[in-house]
């Protein structure tokens, strides 16, 4: 463990898992800390999940959404990836003095609108204000809870054979901030993918109950979460490097700037591991709703190396996926 923290702690590769592991779990270790994206409890009346996360995008609007949008799909979508229907949510707001306070306006309004869409209710909150220079404009801090009806899925419960379904091209959001700061000079038709997801989860999880794995791909995009699933089941993923849906777009400023779409950060797009048998139907249901018609099965599930991500190559050939470490780039949070 390195004896600073660096920016590349905060990108969702290797460097965060350690910080995570190292401190956060020593420090935090019970019988209820989860490595998911949201802790199950079992209550007087059935089980909920409860998550809670920061957002801190610059810049706060993009092509495609805001932090405001942003902050609701991120704790909506890590209650959907355990099975549980959001019901409530908190949100804490830091913000920086000299903040126009017709862009909070919109960053509200579009919280809001997102909530709505979710089935979901803010109910409580906190507002800070910090001096000019303490904070990057605005953070946003949510946090979620939700009714699990049934489904019992975790990072942990990916199985050989295994199908591994991704409800959507990869990389979007990850390329729309880059294009918003505008640092390249590099001009694209490319959006956000940022969605709430918890419908088309309910959809999946109605045609199977041989669901094991759901993932939002978000900091780090697909590849880390492959590889953070790899580890938590002890198993080996697979992946069709022709599958891979990724826009032309995207593929064309990856291929500008030497970045890897996989590693690139999703904030609409889920992966799901789910028996072979049923892959089908839950591709079918994914395609069938509006935030996954372009869902695909992008891999499976082996015994073969436990802990890798392997490429299956379009030319034939075997590679294994670099595991992310470092700081990822673009810089997203």
């Amino acid at each position: 463990m390195d004896d600073i923290i660096t920016l590349s702690h905060g990108a969702g590769g290797k460097h965060t898992q350690q910080l995570i592991e190292e401190v956060f779990v020593k420090a935090f270790e019970s019988p209820f800390l989860t490595r998911d994206d949201a802790a199950v409890f079992d209550i007087k009346g059935g089980r909920v999940a409860m998550t809670t996360d920061a957002f801190v995008v610059s810049p706060p609007f993009f092509s495609g959404g805001d932090i405001g949008k942003l902050s609701i799909c991120g704790t909506v979508n890590d209650l959907a990836c355990m099975g549980a229907r959001p019901l409530y949510l908190t949100c804490s707001f830091i913000i920086e003095e000299g903040f126009k306070t017709e862009d909070l306006k919109k960053i509200a309004f579009s919280m809001a609108d997102t909530a709505k869409e979710s089935g979901v209710h803010i109910v409580a909150g906190d507002t800070k204000v910090t001096a000019k220079g303490q904070c990057d404009g605005i953070f946003i801090t949510t946090s979620g809870i939700g009714s699990i009806e049934g489904a019992r899925l975790s990072g942990s419960f990916a199985q050989d054979g295994d199908a591994i379904i991704v409800t959507g091209d990869i990389g979007r959001h990850g390329c729309a901030i880059l294009l918003s700061r505008d640092n390249y000079g590099i001009s694209a038709d490319i959006s956000s993918d940022c969605a709430p997801l918890w419908g088309l989860t309910s959809e999946m999880l109605a045609v199977s109950d041989k669901l094991h794995v759901i993932r939002d791909a978000t900091r780090g995009g697909v590849g880390t979460v492959l590889y953070e699933i790899a580890h938590q089941s002890g198993v080996c993923i697979e992946l069709t490097q022709e599958a891979l849906p990724v826009d032309d777009n995207v593929k064309g400023v990856c291929g500008l700037l030497g970045l890897e779409p996989l590693y690139m950060a999703c904030e609409g797009r889920l992966v799901v591991f789910v028996s072979q048998n049923d892959a089908q139907a839950v591709l079918n249901a994914a395609k069938g709703h509006k935030y996954g018609k372009n869902a695909a099965i992008i891999g499976r599930v082996t015994s073969e190396q436990p802990g890798s991500v392997i490429v299956n190559t379009s030319i034939g050939g075997r590679r294994l996926l670099a595991q992310p470490s470092g700081e990822l780039l673009p810089r997203i949070c």
